[in-house]
């Protein structure tokens, strides 16, 4: 493993001192290594930016032609099932 750079070394005690700008630099593309008891332990590189493709209202909405409307807007419920959701107890 190659010597790491000693100004981008950083205790466990002095990074937590300073974890914010630790982490704006982080995130800048500077690469920080992490040290417990003088040894690197852990790194802080910055992360890949997210490639998810923005959000669009109604991309979908070609879709809601393949579903018939009387699913959402009469269900088969009978009259006992009705009262019973109404709290109404219908004899049994």
């Amino acid at each position: 493993m190659a010597e790491a750079d000693p100004h981008k070394i950083y205790n466990v005690h002095e990074a937590k001192t300073h974890f914010s700008r630790l982490i704006d630099r982080a995130h800048a593309g500077e690469e920080i290594v992490l040290a417990k008891a003088g040894v690197p332990y852990a790194r802080l590189v910055p992360v890949a930016p997210a490639t998810t493709e923005p959000r669009r209202p109604g991309r979908f909405a070609h879709l809601r032609a393949a579903v018939p409307s009387d699913v959402w807007f009469a269900p088969e419920y009978g009259d006992a099932e009705l009262d019973r959701f109404e709290g109404k107890l219908a004899d049994l």
